[in-house]
């Protein structure tokens, strides 16, 4: 098994998630949690760093006027619970299973921190892999307290163009198939279904845009 962590390019889905390999013998198994089953909540001991194999996994606080805040969703080959790498003792978010099936590989927080170490390519991959997380939960926030419904949406559209769209060459349109639900884009956007509707019909009006229930294509008028 330690000639996984020595291979030119590591794969994270091979650290967490061993048994989901070609050849590969591993008494591994993922644990299955329903929709919306807690992985973890806040205050539980930091122990492990998750990854998910199968289904979405919403992470997230309770803030002070006991409003739920919805930092990320995440999907298959997300790591998330990294608190555990930085040694913080417990919890300060939840992380819950949005998906009706939602399988979640752990690995011991002091394990990876061996094969860190072992590894440098592992290591920077997981650091950056954390780094991107870390920006774009900070952006997000940031969006959410100064910025009205309107902006949130736009700027989270063109995180979705970086990250999951391409160019049409015939059109000049940009296609993004996403992985979130309407509800999923609600809440990361902390606004109610209805008005998210109203948002993106209006956009769809005055700049262009066309959606479906994964699929965004942006007019060129969108930019």
């Amino acid at each position: 098994m330690d000639s996984i962590w020595y291979c030119e390019k590591t794969d994270l889905f091979s650290v967490f998630c061993p048994h989901k390999l070609k050849n590969h013998q591993s008494n591994h198994e993922a644990e299955v949690y329903k929709k919306q089953d807690f992985i973890y909540l806040e205050k539980d001991p930091t122990q492990k760093v998750y990854m998910i194999a199968k289904g979405k996994v919403k992470i997230g606080y309770i803030d002070s006027q006991g409003e739920e805040v919805v930092k990320t969703i995440l999907s298959k080959g997300d790591i998330f619970g990294e608190a555990a790498l930085l040694f913080e003792e417990q919890r300060n978010e939840f992380a819950q299973s949005i998906a009706s099936e939602t399988q979640i590989c752990k690995l011991p927080a002091n394990k990876l921190h061996d094969l860190m170490r072992k590894n440098k390519n592992l290591s920077i991959q997981v650091y950056k892999f954390l780094g991107l997380r870390f920006k774009k939960i900070e952006r997000r926030i940031e969006l959410l307290l100064f910025k009205d419904a309107k902006t949130r949406l736009i700027e989270f559209l063109k995180e979705l163009k970086d990250e999951f769209g391409y160019c049409c060459p015939e059109t000049g349109d940009v296609i993004i198939n996403h992985p979130y639900t309407q509800k999923d884009i609600a809440s990361l956007i902390a606004t109610s279904r209805p008005t998210l509707n109203i948002l993106l019909n209006n956009l769809k009006q005055k700049r262009n845009i066309k959606f479906s229930r994964k699929k965004m294509i942006l007019g060129s008028s969108f930019f």
